[in-house]
């Protein structure tokens, strides 16, 4: 698993105090798209090691991280830099979406 699974607990060390690239998909079990997204998110975790984290958040059971981030659509992928939100994406995207918006920054 290339991925970190966030609560409210660690969403702070994890994402807010992190230096450096993290992608944040906001998902749920029950959402089609978002099963179709999470191997393609693992996937550019791993072919970027090093260079992005990649963290998850389960939006069942973050609902407070969820709406502190106003996700009303799922699924939704932040990208924060140096812990600030940068920009997302909602809905499902092709995998070069994801990879722009990571290089964009």
């Amino acid at each position: 698993m290339s991925h970190i699974i966030a609560t409210q607990s660690n969403f702070q060390s994890e994402v807010l105090d992190y230096q450096g690239k993290v992608l944040v998909d906001f998902w749920a079990p029950w959402c089609g798209p978002c099963q179709m997204l999470g191997p393609l998110i693992d996937e550019i975790g791993q072919e970027l090691s090093g260079k992005v984290k990649v963290v998850k958040v389960n939006v069942d059971e973050e609902s407070q991280l969820a709406s502190q981030y106003g996700i009303s659509s799922i699924p939704s992928v932040y990208l924060f830099v140096d812990g600030q939100a940068k920009e997302n994406l909602v809905g499902f995207h092709q995998k070069q979406d994801y990879l722009d918006l990571i290089n964009r920054y």
